[in-house]
């Protein structure tokens, strides 16, 4: 019909993971350097098979924390994302809120689902922004996931977001 016109907005899902269990085994160095403990290494790959089903990855954003970043090699290797595609973002340790707004709304507009990696309790507080779904905690490598119905990822904060899922490795056991 003449005059009318249909705005068509893109779907795009992100995926907010808190890192898997880490370990305070033998733990004399800093936070940053803790490693995953066996239940870390078992619930990560766990998580990352549950959700490929569901969706396919394009990128990965983490914080570089080393049980941060081996959480989202596990997702990597499920998903078979190249490590030019695994951003480490230093802001994204011991995040305020406001820091995982940047980190989205600067992803590059070719990734329609991506996952950010990161620790509580920013992500907590975080993911408790973002829709009318509230969470009292974020536990180990749980996810929430949501739909943000954008073009672009630099419109995030003003963008529609719907409440997709929310899924831990407590639930499968």
């Amino acid at each position: 019909m003449p005059g009318i016109s249909i705005l068509l907005v893109e779907k795009r899902s992100l995926l907010l993971i808190r890192h898997a269990k880490s370990s305070w085994d033998n733990f004399s160095g800093n936070d940053f350097d803790r490693s995953l403990n066996e239940r870390g290494k078992r619930d990560a790959p766990l998580m990352a098979a549950r959700v490929h089903k569901n969706i396919q990855l394009d990128a990965i954003i983490t914080s570089p924390a080393k049980r941060a970043l081996t959480t989202a090699r596990f997702f990597a290797q499920e998903f078979h994302i190249k490590n030019h595609r695994i951003a480490e973002l230093d802001y994204l340790y011991d995040a305020p809120v406001n820091n995982f707004f940047t980190a989205v709304e600067n992803l590059s507009d070719e990734y329609k689902n991506v996952a950010l990696f990161s620790h509580n309790p920013g992500i907590t507080a975080f993911v408790n922004m973002l829709t009318n779904t509230r969470i009292d905690n974020m536990p180990t490598c749980a996810i929430f996931a949501l739909h943000i119905h954008t073009d672009a990822w630099k419109e995030f904060r003003i963008a529609k977001k719907e409440f997709w899922f929310f899924e831990y490795p407590k639930n499968f056991v």
